[in-house]
């Protein structure tokens, strides 16, 4: 699996994943979207200089531009409900994307910390030869998107798989590149220090989906 690290590179993007984690910011729920939506932006950017492009003759008011198009077809799916607002920032730039989107929660049947990943909803259009990007803000034991794409991948086989999270724990990143081909793409926001006891990672950020929609019951 080829990974990319984006933050290893100072720029605007360390300013807004430090507004995400700082917990006064966070108690503003608008600007928590705004600002993950602005970090799905800067990813799809970074993501898109890997992907195919064909030449265009652009005509002009005053004359003719040779220019290059996205070539790619490309398709967005986001892991329901914390993957909303990153995914609206890849649809900014991607915005010929088709798009689909899956459930999939931790399930704690002891209620205790051992739990199992259920996908209960999936509404994706065809992959078939495109490109696929799924999107998820964390990246913790990789359990969730191993069993998300388990499902996608069962009669469908992309082109291209591309991963976006915003933040990893670098045990998500070894799950990951243990279960997923090599040829896959994961691109990773910043990378945090280990998962705790209860499997969340430190020093992430809290629940990414009740920051930016409040608590769910």
């Amino acid at each position: 699996m080829h990974v990319h690290y984006i933050s290893e590179q100072n720029s605007i993007l360390n300013h807004f994943l430090a507004q995400i984690r700082d917990t006064e910011v966070q108690t503003d729920s608008m600007r928590f979207r705004k600002n993950i939506e602005r970090i799905g932006e800067i990813m799809a950017y970074e993501l898109s200089k890997v992907l195919a492009y064909k030449p265009k003759e652009v005509k002009t008011p005053l004359g003719f531009k040779s220019t290059y198009v996205l070539e790619d077809n490309v398709v967005l799916c986001s892991i329901l409900r914390a993957g909303l607002a990153l995914h609206t920032g890849f649809m900014n730039f991607f915005d010929d994307a088709e798009n689909g989107f899956v459930s999939a929660f931790r399930h704690h049947p002891n209620n205790d910390d051992n739990f199992e990943i259920l996908v209960e909803y999936q509404a994706a259009p065809s992959f078939n030869n495109k490109t696929l990007i799924v999107i998820d803000p964390m990246l913790a034991t990789g359990q969730s998107l191993v069993a998300v794409l388990q499902k996608l991948l069962v009669q469908e086989t992309p082109k291209e798989l591309h991963i976006a999270v915003v933040i990893a724990a670098p045990e998500g990143v070894a799950y990951l590149q243990e279960h997923l081909p090599e040829n896959c793409h994961l691109w990773i926001a910043t990378l945090d220090e280990k998962l705790n006891e209860k499997k969340y990672i430190v020093p992430g950020l809290g629940d990414a989906g009740d920051l930016a929609y409040g608590s769910k019951l």
